[in-house]
């Protein structure tokens, strides 16, 4: 579903963030997890805000356009189901670890994996799915 009442993001404005996460899990993953809130309340943010009003975003736009750097526009509809895909492994990656469960890493390492395939190849898992779960489960026309 398209989402035509919402700014569209550029594409390597996405890649870029999506970069960072896959760093910044890699941080969590490697050095401390105390990195993971950031990408909860940044998912949290672009997730149910938009990405708009995210401060980070907004900052790495300008970057990119001032440079000719930012590509192509996309509907931000899908990036929202992705960032709030984030919120929510984040959030169960870093509650696992607060309460000293082993299987923290692996939503981490889900972070990983599709962090990565966005970066390196522009596939959003997150996208994908949003768009399967439109097919499958249209809104009512109304």
């Amino acid at each position: 579903m398209l989402r035509f009442d919402l700014p569209q993001v550029h594409a390597h404005v996405i890649r870029w963030e999506a970069f960072l996460t896959f760093v910044l899990c890699l941080v969590a993953l490697t050095v401390t997890p105390w990195v993971l809130p950031l990408l909860t309340l940044q998912g949290l943010v672009r997730g149910f805000l938009g990405h708009h009003r995210c401060p980070s975003h907004r900052l790495w736009t300008q970057l990119f356009l001032a440079r000719g750097w930012a590509g192509k526009k996309e509907d931000m509809g899908a990036k929202m189901f992705a960032a709030k895909l984030l919120a929510l492994a984040s959030a169960v990656s870093f509650g696992l670890w607060a309460t000293g469960q082993p299987i923290w890493w692996v939503p981490c390492m889900a972070l990983v994996v599709f962090s990565t395939l966005e970066w390196a190849v522009a596939f959003c898992a997150g996208c994908w799915a949003y768009g399967m779960w439109y097919r499958r489960f249209p809104p009512n026309a109304g």
